[in-house]
């Protein structure tokens, strides 16, 4: 019912493109109208011009010959004239329209000369308008001139008759393509309408994998939907991370808490009999994995929203590698081996020791007795593999446990699952610091290779 009570507007978009494509149309129409209509009464002008010089050069060549004696009855026809000229004013021949009356106009060119003016002051055509041609001719009694004139009512009977037409056909043109273009218009269109209702019917409480209709085609409307599909399946993939990333944190908080729960409900229950010591120790060591979850949690949050912040400095990766190896060897791993010739490279101290750090705790549980800490390095590239003599990961599974919350152990036992994003925040460093991070076979177990970019020593920056 909501749909329906909101009907789209029939103006916006449909009737603004109608209107200008309509307006546009109109305006070349209209100029191309006024250039039709200019241009075709220029040659019809120019046509009867053309007769009235072919005219002109008819009779001036019989005036070169017989003078003044020359015999214009029937020249002409009614709304033409032929009048000849001679030096002193006199006409001296005429068409009989025009017979008996005085020069029409006073254009005298000299013999072999020709020019064309247009006069309304003819005596005949009732104020018509005419074009006069004046071609001077010299004859057996003189220089002559002979004027030939034709009338252009003709001219402007086609003008008028081609505005009638134009006016008539003008609006109907118009009235055709503003039907036309608000039709194709809603056409095109018509998809864009149906992914619009298609996305107002998606929202929070909706399933997400709901797509828009693609329309047939390649064009910029079909390209458009399947961008806002690829967008939907963004979403809804990240919705589903989202959900999974809440249900395993709210199951990883939920295992220390419910241990702690137990061990005071099982000391209220028998005072006498509680190891106070023992007690302590567990809900401590709860605690602390409390604790670190809650840290990697807020450190994933702030680094999905923003980006892992970086400081830089210059960070001696062999004193890391070193470090790491001593505290291996306090934590009781029995063999632990380290290989760290000094390499330094640009990176944030804090965050690549805590990479650091999540590999050789992961490498400490899963190692049967030895742990192997190699660093080295080229010119462009520093690396660090950590390797453990233990099972080694599945091919299958080298992708899937740097997804936040995998653990490879079906259990999911405190002392031997940890929390399972050391690795996802591992390798999260790694690339934020334009690295990777990634797991292979070894002669003895796993190895994880953890790659930093390195920039030579001479351009950095010691300010």
């Amino acid at each position: 019912m909501g749909e329906r009570r909101r009907r789209p507007r029939v103006g916006g978009v449909r009737l603004r493109t109608s209107a200008a494509a309509t307006l546009v149309v109109a305006l070349v129409l209209a100029a191309a109208s006024i250039a039709f209509v200019l241009l075709q009464r220029q040659q019809l002008e120019t046509s009867l011009e053309n007769v009235a010089r072919q005219q002109a050069s008819a009779v001036a060549a019989q005036v070169a010959k017989e003078g003044a004696a020359v015999d214009l009855v029937g020249g002409g026809g009614d709304q033409s004239l032929i009048q000849v000229v001679d030096s002193s004013g006199s006409v001296v021949a005429a068409s009989p329209s025009v017979e008996g009356e005085a020069p029409v106009v006073a254009l005298r060119p000299a013999p072999g000369e020709v020019t064309a003016v247009s006069s309304d002051r003819l005596p005949i055509g009732e104020g018509a308008k005419f074009v006069v041609v004046a071609r001077g001719v010299t004859g057996p009694d003189g220089p002559m001139v002979v004027l030939a004139a034709q009338s252009l009512e003709t001219v402007q009977q086609s003008t008028s008759v081609v505005g009638r037409l134009l006016a008539i056909g003008y609006p109907l043109v118009l009235l055709a393509v503003g039907l036309t273009s608000y039709w194709l218009t809603g056409r095109a269109l018509a998809p864009v309408e149906a992914i619009r209702r298609r996305v107002a019917t998606i929202d929070g409480t909706s399933a997400l994998s709901a797509r828009v209709p693609v329309p047939p085609g390649g064009d910029e409307i079909a390209r458009l939907a399947q961008t806002m599909n690829s967008m939907l399946t963004r979403l809804q993939t990240g919705s589903e991370a989202q959900q999974r990333f809440v249900g395993d944190a709210s199951h990883e908080l939920r295992s220390p808490l419910a241990t702690i729960r137990a061990a005071h409900e099982i000391q209220s229950l028998h005072p006498e009999s509680t190891d106070w010591p023992s007690v302590s120790a567990e809900v401590l060591s709860e605690l602390d994995r409390v604790d670190r979850l809650v840290a990697d949690l807020l450190l994933l949050a702030r680094s999905d929203e923003h980006g892992l912040a970086l400081q830089l400095r210059e960070v001696d990766l062999d004193d890391l590698v070193r470090s790491e190896g001593a505290r291996l060897q306090r934590a009781g791993v029995h063999d632990v081996v380290v290989s760290a010739p000094p390499v330094r490279v640009l990176g944030d101290p804090h965050h690549l020791a805590r990479a650091l750090r999540n590999l050789t705790d992961n490498a400490k549980r899963h190692a049967h007795r030895r742990v192997e800490l190699r660093l080295d390095a080229n010119a462009t590239t520093a690396w660090i593999d950590v390797v453990d003599d233990g099972p080694g990961v599945p091919q299958d599974e080298r992708e899937r446990i740097f997804e936040r919350f995998v653990r490879l152990d079906q259990s999911r036992a405190r002392d031997s699952g940890g929390t399972g994003l050391g690795l996802p925040i591992a390798r999260q460093v790694a690339r934020a610091h334009g690295g990777d991070l990634v797991v292979t076979d070894d002669a003895a177990g796993a190895r994880f290779t953890l790659s930093i970019p390195r920039v030579r020593p001479d351009s950095w920056d010691r300010s």
